[in-house]
């Protein structure tokens, strides 16, 4: 069965609201999404007593952990850390087995808490939202589903992730290809089978790394088609001691206090020196040292400059090619496999579980597609730009997502003046805080843009939005306030503040899925906070203790 997702459609023309059927009584909060965000925005919200539904696309709770179930799919933060902390109950009972956890895993985990909450009674799963329209008279959203449903709501959250729009892999042909094609990010349920198989995997991105060792293992032969080679760092995942595991639940209570102090939600000792500052032979042994410890950030933060010097920058470069040359036989793969021309952490770095050597394996070739770029897929394989057709039996993309603004922009959204999202947002998403567009009132995005989101460990930055979210709806409804919405002013400074601290790091030098430079056509915008969660908390924080500054606060409706 081909599974390449479709081209998206244009959206339809927007009618005026009062076409839109509404339901009476109105609900008070509907949330768009149900992975970790949307199930912990349902449990907040509920503690207040608010009546919320949740909309999910899919067929079960999870989110971007029950899309992406391709073999290998694992997480790059430590399973002990990349979990909930508002439950100290739940941190006692539930017990990770793996330093990194698989996707299944983390799956189970989030099915025990949308159980051990009763959370499932208000999620609606299989349907999408398609439509929301704000009714500025009487401050609510009316939104529509793909299964024909409408429903009016006073408050609506996006909590429908940032990896969670696939990307369609855009290549001419693809519908012509007449063997099976999977895109990891839209896994089929049924366990696929590569054995004997020619299997081509396109793209070389996160995804990638984890899926393509695993393939190798089954296909008779494997052709990797790569665009820009990635930074891959060794995971060294193992198994989970139960001491390790009773260490970690005693001090459970302190380490999630310093997670929400922290810049980006893990807790690590941060740098104090530049990388220029100390010699050759010192720096190597701080990268050989954070090499073996096997954690995305433990480079990163071995020197204060790594992504704000370009000079700096390169120390880690340069080490990290010697580690590819010295693991991949091949010298001319090795090259081909060693990322230039961006400097490293500009996009994101991978984890590695045996992806650099499965190259010596005799079964893989790598396909260099800024040598030979693709040119079609054909019936029979994909045809590169030297003439040659790749044979092969199934298709792997591992092309990635629309991230970050694609789940808010992919429903019709219609706010003020009968303004759509898209139109606000063609240049770029803007916004107060992350949180809250000018012109959308009541409508919260979780994890957005413009927030620190992606550059952190994301269970960290969803509690911190989804608690300030729920404050913010509590003060409203005691207060009986029926609108809130960010001021043009307000929203303009934090765009323009959130694209000045970008600017002071080597981000922009990347093109990378950070800046939408993977999707055709996409504003190139740098979207995320580079400031640090921590600083990024406290403004939110600072908005909320003044009265919700930046915001305006209006209601009820005459």
């Amino acid at each position: 069965m081909n599974a390449t997702p479709p081209p998206a459609t244009p959206p339809p023309a927007t009618p005026p609201v009062d076409a839109l059927p509404a339901v009476t009584p109105p609900l008070d909060a509907v949330v768009v999404g149900a992975g970790p965000a949307g199930l912990y925005q349902l449990h907040r919200l509920r503690e207040l007593g608010l009546r919320t539904r949740v909309f999910e696309a899919g067929g079960d709770v999870g989110g971007t952990w029950y899309w992406n179930r391709y073999p290998g799919a694992r997480c790059d933060i430590e399973s002990m850390s990349y979990s909930f902390s508002f439950s100290p109950e739940l941190d006692q009972e539930w017990v990770w087995s793996e330093k990194y956890a698989t996707q299944p895993e983390i799956l189970r985990y989030l099915h025990h808490v949308a159980d051990r909450f009763s959370l499932r009674g208000d999620i609606t799963l299989n349907t999408r939202v398609t439509r929301a329209v704000y009714d500025e008279e009487r401050h609510l959203w009316q939104l529509s589903t793909d299964t024909g449903e409408s429903v009016t709501t006073r408050f609506l959250v996006m909590a429908s992730g940032c990896t969670s729009t696939v990307k369609d892999p855009g290549i001419p042909g693809a519908d012509s290809f007449a063997g099976p094609v999977h895109h990891t990010a839209r896994w089929p349920r049924e366990e696929a089978d590569f054995t004997g198989r020619r299997v081509a995997v396109i793209g070389t991105g996160s995804s990638g790394v984890q899926v393509i060792p695993l393939i190798a293992e089954q296909a008779a032969e494997l052709t990797v088609f790569q665009r820009t080679p990635a930074y891959a760092l060794p995971a060294r995942n193992r198994p989970l001691t139960a001491a390790e595991v009773t260490e970690w639940k005693a001090g459970y209570p302190e380490f999630r206090a310093a997670q929400r102090r922290s810049k980006g939600g893990s807790v690590c000792e941060m740098p104090t020196r530049s990388a220029l500052e100390v010699g050759e032979a010192e720096r190597t042994a701080a990268y050989e040292a954070a090499w073996q410890e096997g954690l995305l950030s433990a480079i990163l933060r071995s020197y204060t400059d790594i992504l704000v010097n370009e000079e700096a920058n390169e120390t880690v470069a340069a080490f990290i090619r010697s580690k590819i040359g010295s693991i991949v036989d091949d010298p001319r793969t090795a090259e081909r496999l060693s990322p230039r021309g961006f400097p490293f952490g500009t996009k994101r770095p991978c984890l590695d579980t045996g992806y650099y050597a499965t190259y010596n394996k005799p079964q893989v070739t790598l396909v260099d597609l800024r040598e030979t770029p693709i040119e079609e897929i054909t019936p029979k394989g994909v045809r590169t730009a030297d003439g040659r057709e790749h044979l092969v039996d199934v298709i792997v993309h591992a092309t990635g997502f629309d991230s970050v603004t694609g789940s808010l922009l992919a429903p019709d959204i219609v706010g003020k003046g009968g303004v759509t999202l898209r139109e606000k947002w063609a240049d770029g998403p803007v916004n107060q805080l992350g949180l809250v567009s000018a012109g959308f009132p009541n409508l919260f995005t979780v994890t957005g843009p413009l927030s620190p989101s992606v550059l952190t460990n994301m269970v960290v930055s969803i509690e911190q939005h989804v608690e300030w979210i729920t404050d913010c709806v509590a003060h409203l409804r005691s207060n009986g306030i029926t609108e809130i919405d960010a001021t043009p002013e307000a929203e303009a400074a934090w765009t323009a503040h959130v694209a000045e601290l970008a600017s002071g790091t080597l981000y922009p030098a990347a093109d990378s899925w950070y800046l939408g430079a993977n999707v055709p056509g996409k504003p190139r915008v740098f979207l995320a906070y580079v400031g640090g969660a921590d600083r990024y908390r406290e403004a939110c924080a600072a908005s909320a203790r003044d009265g919700y500054t930046g915001f305006t606060l209006s209601g009820p409706p005459a």
